[in-house]
Parts: C-alpha cells; structure tokens; sequence
C-alpha cells in the first residue's frame, strides 16, 4: 500500500512539472523560411482582386467583314425585307470593320411609365446588361447593312450609340409611341486608323407600335427587335450610299417629348 501511495505521488509530481514549464519565446528566432515557388490559378481563373478589376467604359463589339462572297451576300441582302435593294458596286465605300460601342455612361432606366427617363430603354431582352443587349442589336444591323457595299475606297465604319429609347411594356401594350435612336459614325482608314469622314451625329427615329397593332405585329414576327434591326439596316444604308445621307422622319409630339 505503502508502494502504491509514492507511485501515484510520484506520478502527480510529473502532471505539475509538464503544467508549469516555461515556454521559451520565439520572437527573435527566425522565421521560417517560405516556398519560392509561385502560386497558380486553375485553368479559367485569375489572381485579381475584386477592385483591382478595370471596368469597361463602353459595351463594345468589331465585326471584320469578309468580301470573299460579297455577291451571294448582296444578293441575299436584296431579297430581304427593310435593307433596300442594293447590289455589289452601287456604293462608294466597301467596309472592312464594324465597331459599335455603347459607353457605360448611358444611363439606363427599367422604369416601367410612358416616357421614363433615360438615355437607354429596352425590354425586349431578359433583364441583364442592357448596354450589352443594345450594341448587339446596333451591330448586327450595321453589319448586315454594310455586307452588300463593294465601292472603290475602302474604310472601317465606327458607331457611338448616344440613345437608344424603345418601349417599356405599359407603352407598348397601350399608345405606342417612337423607338428614340441616335449615334454617331465615322468612317477610318484601315491602315492608318484616320479619319476619312468628320463624326456625324444620326438621328433613327422609328414609329413604334402600341396596343392592338403591336400584337398583330408580333405574330406576323415583327417584333421591336427585328423592326429596329431592319430600320437600322436602311439607315445605314442611306447614310453609305445616299449624298444626302438619311433623313430622319417627323413622328410627332412624342418624338419632341422623347428628346427633352
């Protein structure tokens, strides 16, 4: 018994001495040494920062034109309804590149009343970036415009969107009223990048259709997009081949009232 007791006191004199031991600072012991090796993203990622991030300033989109085909082109663009009839050679200019952009500080309104405010309007799309939506629209017109142009000079077409003002859904379903559009284009060597034309401010204001007319329209396929696709398709058209470039048409006091 006697043997036991200086065991177990034996033992609880350890539990102390393992509690009470000094830990011996560290602070001027060197640090350990790092890997040199460098860290990598998976494939898809990157290492920026959230706010080292660069944001766009403009919504921007180029389309190359390719002119190895440009008769089949013409002669599909002539059979299609809104582009104007044009041919291979009528034009004086043949573009290799279409550039839409659409500046960031456009400022779009989701307002849903007859003439909200705003220099963006659009609702034809599912809800997302509207400055996105709008150049791909602008754009796919301007190349389908241009496709058929074979003239001597050759020259790269450059477009601003400065407005671009549809229906919201209580306008199209009830009055109606007028698809605002405006942009600015410029014409630019290929090579040297200069201008070949000073800026030119375009006015391509569409009436558009509310209520009944806008539901027969729809199921004839004439949707927003596809009227404004088409109407800007002319307008370019107009704008490469006329002298007097396009006029734009007088649709009215809500015309007026849009532009205020």
């Amino acid at each position: 018994m006697k043997t036991m007791r200086m065991i177990l006191l034996a033992g609880l004199g350890l539990s102390v001495a393992a509690c009470t031991a000094v830990d011996v600072p560290t602070r001027n012991a060197p640090y350990e040494q790092l890997p040199t090796t460098s860290i990598t993203a998976p494939a898809g990622y990157d290492l920026l920062q959230p706010e080292s991030r660069v944001k766009s300033t403009a919504a921007v989109g180029q389309v190359v034109i390719p002119h190895a085909d440009i008769d089949t082109v013409a002669r599909a663009a002539t059979q299609e309804p809104g582009v104007g009839g044009l041919v291979a050679g009528q034009a004086p200019v043949t573009i290799n590149s279409v550039t839409v952009l659409v500046p960031r500080s456009l400022k779009v309104s989701e307002r849903n009343s007859y003439l909200p405010r705003g220099d963006i309007v659009w609702r034809e799309d599912p809800i997302g970036d509207r400055h996105a939506q709008v150049q791909k629209i602008v754009q796919d017109a301007m190349v389908r415009g241009v496709s058929p142009l074979s003239g001597p000079v050759k020259a790269d077409l450059e477009i601003v969107v400065k407005r671009f003002h549809a229906l919201t859904e209580k306008a199209r379903y009830t009055t109606g009223g007028v698809h605002a559009i405006t942009f600015d284009m410029v014409l630019k060597d290929p090579v040297t990048g200069e201008q070949l034309t000073p800026p030119r401010e375009v006015r391509a204001d569409l009436e558009a259709f509310g209520g009944q007319q806008a539901i027969n329209a729809e199921a004839r396929g004439q949707t927003q997009k596809v009227r404004i696709t088409d109407h800007l398709t002319w307008v370019i058209q107009q704008e490469l081949t006329n002298p007097e470039g396009y006029e734009n048409a007088s649709l009215g006091i809500i015309q007026v009232m849009n532009r205020l």
